[in-house]
Protein backbone atom coordinates (compact mmCIF):
# COMPACT_ATOMS: atom_id res chain seq x y z
CA UNK A 1 0.00 0.00 0.00
CA UNK A 2 2.81 2.43 0.81
CA UNK A 3 4.43 1.91 -2.60
CA UNK A 4 1.11 2.39 -4.38
CA UNK A 5 0.40 5.56 -2.39
CA UNK A 6 3.86 6.90 -3.30
CA UNK A 7 3.15 6.09 -6.93
CA UNK A 8 -0.08 8.14 -6.73
CA UNK A 9 2.10 11.19 -6.06
CA UNK A 10 4.51 10.34 -8.89
CA UNK A 11 7.38 9.16 -6.69
CA UNK A 12 10.43 8.11 -8.68
CA UNK A 13 12.19 4.73 -8.73
CA UNK A 14 9.99 3.02 -6.15
CA UNK A 15 11.41 -0.25 -4.86
CA UNK A 16 10.49 -2.59 -2.04
CA UNK A 17 13.30 -4.60 -0.45
CA UNK A 18 12.80 -7.67 1.74
CA UNK A 19 15.28 -7.12 4.59
CA UNK A 20 13.72 -9.71 6.91
CA UNK A 21 16.39 -11.99 8.29
CA UNK A 22 18.96 -9.23 7.77
CA UNK A 23 17.49 -6.71 10.21
CA UNK A 24 15.65 -7.29 13.45
CA UNK A 25 13.92 -3.90 13.39
CA UNK A 26 11.81 -4.34 10.23
CA UNK A 27 10.97 -6.71 7.39
CA UNK A 28 10.75 -4.39 4.39
CA UNK A 29 12.13 -1.10 3.11
CA UNK A 30 10.05 0.95 0.70
CA UNK A 31 12.44 3.35 -1.02
CA UNK A 32 11.45 6.15 -3.38
CA UNK A 33 12.44 9.64 -4.47
CA UNK A 34 10.85 13.00 -5.08
CA UNK A 35 12.21 15.79 -7.27
CA UNK A 36 11.38 18.64 -4.88
CA UNK A 37 10.81 19.22 -1.16
CA UNK A 38 7.15 19.82 -1.95
CA UNK A 39 6.85 16.48 -3.77
CA UNK A 40 8.59 14.64 -0.92
CA UNK A 41 6.07 16.13 1.53
CA UNK A 42 3.21 15.22 -0.79
CA UNK A 43 4.44 11.60 -1.05
CA UNK A 44 4.83 11.37 2.73
CA UNK A 45 1.38 12.85 3.34
CA UNK A 46 -0.26 10.50 0.82
CA UNK A 47 1.36 7.41 2.34
CA UNK A 48 0.28 8.45 5.84
CA UNK A 49 -3.26 9.26 4.69
CA UNK A 50 -3.66 5.98 2.81
CA UNK A 51 -2.33 3.84 5.64
CA UNK A 52 -4.35 5.75 8.25
CA UNK A 53 -7.49 4.73 6.34
CA UNK A 54 -6.47 1.15 7.19
CA UNK A 55 -5.82 2.13 10.83
CA UNK A 56 -2.04 2.07 10.37
CA UNK A 57 -0.12 4.91 11.99
CA UNK A 58 3.65 5.32 11.88
CA UNK A 59 5.50 4.52 15.09
CA UNK A 60 7.80 7.41 14.31
CA UNK A 61 8.56 9.92 11.61
CA UNK A 62 12.06 11.26 11.13
CA UNK A 63 13.63 13.81 8.85
CA UNK A 64 11.95 16.51 6.83
CA UNK A 65 11.43 17.22 3.14
CA UNK A 66 13.85 20.14 3.23
CA UNK A 67 16.47 17.84 4.77
CA UNK A 68 16.35 15.54 1.76
CA UNK A 69 15.06 12.44 3.53
CA UNK A 70 11.83 11.48 5.30
CA UNK A 71 11.55 8.17 7.15
CA UNK A 72 8.18 6.67 8.11
CA UNK A 73 8.51 3.71 10.49
CA UNK A 74 5.54 1.34 10.42
CA UNK A 75 7.35 -1.38 12.41
CA UNK A 76 7.14 -4.22 9.87
CA UNK A 77 8.16 -1.87 7.07
CA UNK A 78 10.02 1.43 6.87
CA UNK A 79 9.45 3.98 4.12
CA UNK A 80 12.42 6.08 2.96
CA UNK A 81 11.54 9.10 0.81
CA UNK A 82 14.62 10.83 -0.56
CA UNK A 83 15.42 13.74 -2.79
CA UNK A 84 17.58 12.68 -5.74
CA UNK A 85 20.86 13.89 -4.24
CA UNK A 86 20.33 12.21 -0.85
CA UNK A 87 19.28 8.91 -2.42
CA UNK A 88 22.47 8.86 -4.47
CA UNK A 89 24.52 9.73 -1.38
CA UNK A 90 23.07 7.10 0.98
CA UNK A 91 22.66 4.35 -1.65
CA UNK A 92 20.40 2.11 0.43
CA UNK A 93 19.79 -0.17 -2.55
CA UNK A 94 23.51 -0.78 -2.80
CA UNK A 95 23.89 -1.28 0.95
CA UNK A 96 21.11 -3.91 0.90
CA UNK A 97 21.90 -5.31 -2.55
CA UNK A 98 21.49 -8.95 -1.40
CA UNK A 99 17.92 -8.22 -0.28
CA UNK A 100 15.20 -9.53 -2.56
CA UNK A 101 13.29 -6.92 -4.53
CA UNK A 102 9.55 -7.38 -4.04
CA UNK A 103 7.19 -6.69 -6.94
CA UNK A 104 4.67 -4.14 -5.68
CA UNK A 105 2.79 -3.06 -8.80
CA UNK A 106 0.18 -5.27 -10.36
Amino acid sequence: EAAKAANEKKALDIIVLDVSGRLIITDYFVICSGKTDRQIKSISDEIQKTLKEGNRLPLRIEGSPDGGWVLLDYFDFVVHIFNIKSREYYKLERLWRDAAIIKWDS
